[in-house]
């Protein structure tokens, strides 16, 4: 995971970022965040604290939409908002959106934190990794450790901010955007960006340091950095659903491939689509019992065409595949479409029962291999053919055959093969109608 997140920041320095601004010019510098908490997210905060430390820049002001996520990628989040040297502003924004979970610590870790109307934040409280409930003993450690965390984040608030985010790690409890304002979990409430700084313009903040900050920002210039498109890549693949297509299409393909070697693209493809689909579970915390079921499914499905049942392993293999892919996400803030999970089912069973039905015609169709394999082959001659005289030769399927024609045949004529006797083929010009062909005798 370091190696991703040092590949990402490297490619994004190049990719993402936008010019610095002149030193000692007024500048905001903003971000972006839509989506779960992943670490492609700690990459681009990263670089986007690198930008603004460089440019001098006056405030960087993060702009989150978040369901939750990882709880170590979100402590390295609230570390880097926490330490840095320039000011920041996490404002949950657009209307509507919510920083729920993870997203709560990330709002309260920053020098000022601010909410767009219809905007929530709240509902912390401790699952597992895969939306489980965990260890009684368990989940009081770690529901401590982040009572602690949010508390030492919400001091500067008073007391009711304090005990608020102490209930939404304990008692799941959210609040909207005026009570949280009310309570003093925010500091500011905006419609959208230019609001945001003329309000924020003239506060006080105390960076990590010690220094104490008086924020100058009405008139300041707006610099937005963008995720780079690396970063982005990371970012959307811990989406669910895309997560559950890529493993899905991945297996299929991989099966394939096992099925008919040969070709390398199906096997190639299904490689990377695996590769990334697993990277994305490793990121959204994915139940490995879901992961467990899918790859028992494809074996029931190969299954299914070598045994050809008429349809009863391929039906567990659907079965397999559903349960699991519902079991691969738990979590609050990633779950898969269920309309998209019955729809890879049935398209997944679809291709391997037609795949069986494919098998099953070719067991009933005559052999074509052997001697009856040569009737209607193309051959050359090898040796000239005259009506009722001695046999020539001919050259079919690669080896040389005794062979009579009706008609008379120089070298290097192409012949087609019509009937097999026993060692010795009969054989007329390439030209003659196929409704001469024979079948094979002794």
């Amino acid at each position: 995971m370091l190696a991703i997140g040092l590949v990402v920041t490297a490619l994004g320095i190049h990719l993402g970022a936008s010019p610095a601004a002149a030193q000692g010019g007024q500048e905001v510098v903003v971000l972006t965040v839509e989506g779960p908490v992943t670490p492609a997210m700690g990459s681009y905060l990263e670089r986007g604290l690198e930008a603004a430390e460089e440019s001098g820049a006056d405030l960087l002001v993060l702009r989150l939409d978040t369901p939750g996520g990882n709880v170590e990628v979100m402590r390295q989040l609230v570390g880097q908002l926490s330490n840095a040297t320039v000011p920041t502003l996490v404002y949950v924004w657009p209307s509507g959106g919510r920083a729920a979970s993870a997203g709560t610590f990330i709002t309260l870790s920053a020098d000022l934190a601010a909410m767009a109307p219809q905007t929530t934040i709240g509902a912390a409280s401790v699952v597992g990794g895969s939306g489980e409930e965990i260890d009684e003993t368990l989940s009081a450690k770690i529901t401590n450790d982040l009572v602690a965390a949010i508390r030492s984040q919400t001091e500067r608030r008073g007391p009711e901010a304090s005990e608020w985010a102490e209930r939404a790690i304990t008692e799941a409890i959210a609040a909207n955007t005026n009570e949280a304002l009310e309570l003093g979990i925010i500091d500011l409430v905006a419609r959208d960006l230019d609001e945001l700084l003329a309000q924020a313009d003239g506060r006080t903040v105390e960076l990590a340091s010690g220094e104490v900050v008086t924020l100058d920002v009405g008139e300041a210039a707006v610099r937005e950095i963008e995720m780079s498109p690396f970063e982005e890549l990371l970012h959307i693949l811990t989406d669910p659903n895309i997560a559950l297509m890529l493993l899905s299409l991945g297996g299929l393909a991989l099966v394939y491939e096992l099925m008919s070697p040969g070709g390398y693209i199906g096997g190639i493809f299904g490689f990377i689509a695996t590769a990334l689909g697993l990277y994305s579970l490793g990121a959204l915390n994915a139940d490995w019992t879901g992961l467990a079921l899918m790859a028992f499914a494809f074996v029931l499905f190969v299954v299914e065409i070598k045994a050809a049942t008429h349809g009863l392993f391929a039906a567990g293999g659907v079965a397999a595949f559903v349960f699991g892919a519902l079991l691969l996400f738990q979590t609050s803030y990633a779950r898969a479409s269920l309309w998209l999970v019955l729809a890879l089912a049935v398209g997944i069973g679809a291709y391997f029962l037609i795949s069986v039905a494919a098998v099953l015609r070719t067991r009933h169709q005559p052999a074509i291999t052997g001697r009856e394999g040569l009737v209607g082959s193309v051959g050359e001659v090898r040796t000239s053919l005259e009506p009722g005289g001695p046999e020539g030769l001919i050259l079919v399927a690669g080896e040389l055959w005794k062979a009579r024609s009706p008609v008379p045949l120089a070298k290097g004529c192409h012949v087609r093969v019509v009937a097999v006797r026993g060692l010795h083929l009969d054989v007329v010009p390439e030209t003659e109608s196929s409704d001469m062909l024979l079948v094979a005798e002794p």
